[in-house]
């Protein structure tokens, strides 16, 4: 208790600084700029004050279907981590359509996306006399940064744990050049499979949460046929030379895929530094240990040996599936098969092809490939 008393001290106390020092500022008549650094340094400080301290934050991110989900329950499984997910806290020109319309449990818009588009309260933000002269842009970037660390504060209390985390699947290219612009602080691990795997596994996905199967997804035309015709007989499919994808659907997810890993590569290393991790979904199969253990390292958590054999095994793809074995298939399972490589089984030469000219570079960059000859 004194030690948490002593932070909440230490925050009430750097925040009056930075009051202080703004207020200064403004009657010294300093530039906008300076005056928008030391706001901003406030509003930081203000948000790791809601809860008696600034938590420490990560976020693990990666291209849907890539391994988030597994590697968030690895890390949920550890002493000192509280991972969950997803909190779609980013992506800012990322929203949902119709939301309101629907009784579904459907993820909502992003709350970057909420806040940023709030009329009522960027009408607040102009017109107040506490900021109608200043940037709304910026005010609406601090409300974030604070309304993040809020809910992943307000989570963690109680908890006995001292980490934070949340699984962001990347919503946009632009996802993680907001973390690091809102949270340059945060650590951020980026999970990256080989994105023919990933929309094998997407396309699975989709025909699960369809809303003909009481989900969320509109199929496009065709692909509910493609799902039952691979259901029915897959073999038959295969021999026949069927695709699971449509032309447009496989169009689509390669180049999800691509922009989105590309863009969270390039900003992670140039915004993050040191504090952006790579890790391979393949490698996470073939040596858990060294993989888990590298990352726990990254966040500054305990990583001994008995710690990292706990946190691999509470996720491995046996339990995670409710006793099959990797390679195993259960179609409709959210876990359907848990092997890297299955791409060679589902796509046909024209597959190839489509995936080839819309990602395929970005294949070679990662070496999954090394030539044109897959």
């Amino acid at each position: 208790m004194p030690v948490f008393k002593n932070r909440v001290v230490l925050e009430v106390a750097r925040g009056i600084k930075a009051f202080l020092k703004l207020e200064v500022g403004l009657t010294r008549g300093e530039v906008p700029d300076e005056r928008a650094a030391l706001r901003k340094e406030l509003a930081r400080q203000s948000a790791g004050g809601l809860s008696g301290g600034k938590p420490d934050l990560f976020f693990v991110v990666g291209q849907k279907k890539s391994g988030t989900t597994w590697l968030m329950r690895t890390l949920d499984s550890h002493p000192e981590l509280l991972c969950k997910g997803e909190g779609r806290f980013f992506g800012r020109e990322w929203r949902r359509d119709k939301l309101k319309e629907t009784k579904k449990q459907q993820q909502p818009t992003s709350l970057y996306n909420a806040l940023a588009n709030a009329e009522d309260l960027r009408f607040w933000i102009e017109r107040s006399p506490w900021s109608r002269d200043d940037d709304p842009e910026e005010h609406l970037d601090n409300l974030t940064r604070m309304a993040v660390e809020y809910f992943l504060t307000q989570e963690l209390a109680g908890t006995g744990k001292r980490m934070v985390g949340d699984k962001s699947p990347l919503l946009t290219p632009e996802d993680v050049k907001e973390i690091g612009t809102l949270h340059p602080g945060a650590k951020v691990v980026h999970i990256i499979r080989d994105g023919r795997d990933a929309v094998v596994s997407a396309a699975h996905h989709m025909w699960n949460f369809s809303e003909d199967r009481e989900g969320v997804v509109t199929l496009q035309e065709g692909v509910r046929q493609r799902r039952e015709a691979y259901r029915q007989d897959r073999q038959t499919l295969a021999e026949s030379g069927g695709s699971v994808f449509t032309p447009p659907q496989l169009r689509g997810l390669s180049r999800d895929w691509a922009g989105n890993v590309r863009a969270a590569r390039e900003h992670g290393r140039s915004l993050l530094g040191e504090n952006y991790l790579e890790v391979r979904y393949e490698d996470l199969l073939v040596s858990p240990e060294k993989e888990i253990r590298n990352i726990l390292g990254f966040l500054g958590a305990l990583s001994d040996e008995r710690t990292v054999a706990g946190c691999v095994g509470s996720s491995s793809f046996e339990r995670l599936s409710k006793g099959r074995q990797p390679g195993e298939e259960d179609p409709s399972s959210f876990f359907r098969k848990g092997i890297a490589g299955d791409w060679r089984n589902v796509f046909t030469e024209k597959d190839k092809r489509v995936f080839k000219k819309e990602a395929g570079d970005l294949l070679v960059e990662l070496g999954y490939e090394q030539n044109g000859r897959w």
